[in-house]
């Protein structure tokens, strides 16, 4: 297959981030032609004036439609755009020169319809950024996924960093109106129509999220509720591993209220779990404050996602309402 990528791109009040991501765009060293498509989802602030400065150096195309949601924009533009290979990114993200040749190897490799790619931080990304990105990407925390190691079992792309060929976004019907989860929803359904999915570790994308205490929180949180969901509407995918972070935060309420009463054993593991974290953050990082801020981070990562899948679990289990009644913010309105 002969493929022409267009990079499709939805931006939500974000023309700084664009810029960063067209500039990157702009020195990839892969020596084909590519698309660049820019899908504005209802933004106040528009990137337009930003999008137009690049024109001269890329092949652009700028889309303005009413605010519907991260899925229903990428949608918009892969409807839209000229190649037969889309890759979806986030505004926030900012490609390493190679990226673009280093998934046209993947594919000539062993073709696949749909890949995902890891996420990294940059050195110019602050201590909390990195930090974030640490809890997100490690093995210690999420199995690693994000930061490049083996599923076991499929790999499911996440669409800060996917890759979808024309056929099988037609197929699968594309993005949903759920979000945060309208990826893994997206991939299940890829599985579905017949298509494989698969990692492509070099071809990584630097996550540069805008992100505090409290959004992380917000956002780790929807992740855990919308879970559940995807449990429910694709009944194979769901895993044990799910309730891990349910269980790590009630295990360790437990162990605080045990070494109260003088039992310290269980309170000890958890010592050695979060010391293993700090070790290897300082490893990678080289950061001491780095280090010690991805504990705190790990502590939100597990306490956001572990409340949201329980709270969504019960709710999925013991009441007689669709998801979209339950849960209407993880629902963007057709429009």
């Amino acid at each position: 297959m002969n493929t022409f990528f267009s990079i499709i791109v939805p931006v939500y009040n974000r023309p700084e981030e664009v810029r960063e991501l067209l500039e990157s765009l702009q020195s990839q060293n892969y020596a084909e032609d590519f698309e660049v498509v820019i899908v504005e989802d209802g933004s106040a602030d528009s990137s337009e004036q930003i999008v137009n400065s690049f024109r001269e150096n890329l092949q652009i195309s700028y889309y303005f439609k009413e605010n519907s949601g991260p899925g229903d924009s990428r949608n918009y533009g892969m409807e839209r755009a000229k190649g037969n290979y889309f890759i979806v990114l986030d505004s926030d993200c900012i490609l390493p020169k190679q990226y673009l040749s280093e998934v046209d190897k993947e594919l000539k490799k062993e073709f696949v319809h749909c890949f995902g790619g890891p996420d990294a931080a940059d050195t110019s990304f602050t201590t909390i950024q990195k930090a974030i990105n640490y809890v997100m990407t490690s093995f210690l925390t999420t199995g690693g996924i994000r930061g490049g190691k083996k599923a076991v079992g499929k790999f499911q792309p996440r669409s800060f960093n996917m890759g979808i060929s024309r056929e099988a976004f037609e197929k699968a019907g594309g993005f949903g109106r759920i979000h945060p989860g309208e990826d893994p929803d997206l991939t299940f359904r890829i599985w579905k129509a017949g298509f494989d999915t698969r990692l492509f570790p070099d071809a990584y994308v630097y996550h540069k999220r805008r992100i505090d205490w409290n959004k992380f929180y917000i956002q780790v949180n929807k992740f855990g509720s919308v879970r559940p969901i995807l449990n429910k509407w694709h009944p194979g995918t769901a895993k044990p591993t799910y309730w891990f972070p349910t269980l790590f935060i009630l295990g360790l309420s437990v162990a605080i209220i045990l070494s109260i009463f003088g039992l310290w054993l269980p309170l000890l593991l958890y010592v050695f779990y979060f010391s293993i974290l700090f070790l290897d953050a300082l490893i990678k990082s080289k950061n001491l404050i780095v280090s010690f801020l991805a504990i705190f981070a790990a502590l939100i990562q597990f306490t956001g996602y572990g409340i949201g899948f329980f709270k969504s679990t019960m709710l999925l289990n013991f009441s007689s309402k669709e998801p979209e009644e339950l849960f209407p913010k993880l629902f963007f309105k057709k429009k």
